[in-house]
């Protein structure tokens, strides 16, 4: 039945299609075009299976493979499972006797309350409550935390952390224990994303995958290599993202994707698709330094208790924004009628025709057969579910539904 009706949509969305994955080129190419491009440890890998290679957050990244289109790759991680490669993604480890604290003072999230090897996506925030990054955060054992952060983040991140270190150690909070911070440069990582994931994936381990839900992760074994796996991803789907060490990336991840056909590879085009289907954020476009987590609709992250203790960086602007009417905009999602939105369009009020704010992702939905988007807009009840709104695309106004996110349920697994 998906099948049938993703044929369908397909067809009758296929000039729309095109000129999507044209403009999704040129997306990834703007995110960086310097000769200095890094590559991760898969870069061969992917040009021996055709992959198409664009600049993106400061490497050369797949953007497709071969022949197959950005829809049939994003319809397959749906469907099936998929493999993208996230080596460009920053891996730190950080430990030591006040690590809890010090990570607490960079992010609003309760990570006292995590147990041993679970995580939380998290935010890094500035004086003025404005995202430094997105990040996703695991407890470790021993006063030890697994972090990711942005790829395209990476000089920025790395400066303001050690400058937090630093300042950190050298006053009397550091009192339980100096904290260290080491940075995982070259490890592969690997997401194994789609309905099959598990499935295909434990033929590799003896480690039983099912005791590993959505947002935990565990070391184990595949062909006597340890690798750190993590439950979850950025497509929506179920899936693992998977940390080697560098002399093993190029045999685990061929391991993996295998000769019978079972894993295709994906890229930059689909990944893209598939999270805002999941509503998900992209840094630099969703996010950036001018955007508190109550703004961008992360409420959530922010814990109870560090509500009431305000103690972490930024405390002030957040909290103040949690206050009911005074978060100045919101995030919200957007099911567009004719032509797709994308970054950049207007969002306007229908009545008195005011600017209410701007699109900060779009694309026609390859799972929906809709065009969907997200953006900020001023507070108001226009932000509600249902609400009615006007967006101008190519200097035409089209009509927009205020939705829900996700745009597409997700399928996490949690046992």
């Amino acid at each position: 039945m998906i099948q049938t009706k993703l044929s369908t949509t397909v067809a009758s969305s296929r000039v729309a299609l095109n000129v999507a994955s044209r403009r999704n080129c040129l997306r990834f190419m703007s995110g960086g075009g310097s000769s200095e491009l890094r590559k991760t440890g898969l870069y061969d890998f992917h040009v021996a299976r055709g992959a198409k290679m664009v600049p993106f957050a400061g490497y050369s990244m797949p953007l497709s493979y071969g022949d197959i289109g950005q829809v049939a790759s994003h319809n397959n991680v749906r469907n099936n499972v998929g493999l993208f490669d996230v080596g460009h993604m920053v891996q730190h480890i950080i430990r030591g006797g006040s690590s809890l604290k010090f990570l607490e003072w960079l992010t609003p999230s309760s990570l006292g309350s995590l147990s041993a090897y679970q995580s939380t996506l998290s935010v890094l925030l500035n004086e003025q409550g404005g995202i430094i990054d997105d990040t996703v955060i695991c407890r470790h054992p021993e006063a030890t935390w697994y972090v990711v952060t942005n790829a395209g983040r990476r000089d920025e991140d790395l400066v303001w952390l050690q400058a937090r270190l630093k300042e950190w150690n050298e006053s009397e909070r550091s009192m339980d224990g100096k904290v260290e911070h080491e940075v995982l440069n070259d490890w592969g990582l690997i997401a194994l994303q789609g309905p099959k994931a598990a499935a295909h994936l434990q033929r590799f381990t003896d480690f039983d995958l099912s005791t590993i839900t959505f947002g935990k992760a565990a070391y184990l074994s595949i062909q006597g290599v340890r690798v750190h796996v993590a439950r979850g991803g950025y497509t929506g789907e179920d899936g693992f993202e998977i940390s080697i060490p560098p002399a093993d990336t190029v045999e685990i991840t061929s391991l993996i994707v295998g000769t019978d056909g079972a894993v295709q590879l994906a890229g930059l085009g689909a990944r893209d698709s598939l999270r805002l289907e999941a509503g998900m954020c992209l840094y630099g476009h969703d996010l950036d330094e001018r955007t508190s987590p109550v703004e961008a609709g992360l409420s959530w992250l922010i814990g109870k208790d560090r509500r009431a203790s305000a103690d972490f960086i930024g405390a002030q602007t957040v909290l103040k924004h949690l206050q009911k009417g005074a978060c100045p905009r919101k995030r919200i999602g957007l099911i567009v009628s004719g032509a797709p939105a994308r970054e950049g369009a207007k969002i306007i009020h229908p009545d008195f025709e005011e600017e209410l704010g701007t699109v900060t992702s779009g694309i026609p939905s390859p799972t929906l057969g809709k065009n969907i988007a997200m953006g900020y807009v001023k507070n108001g009840d226009w932000t509600k579910s249902g609400s009615k709104l006007l967006v101008e695309v190519r200097k035409k106004v089209r009509e927009a539904v205020v939705t829900k996110m996700p745009f597409v349920p997700t399928n996490y697994f949690r046992g």
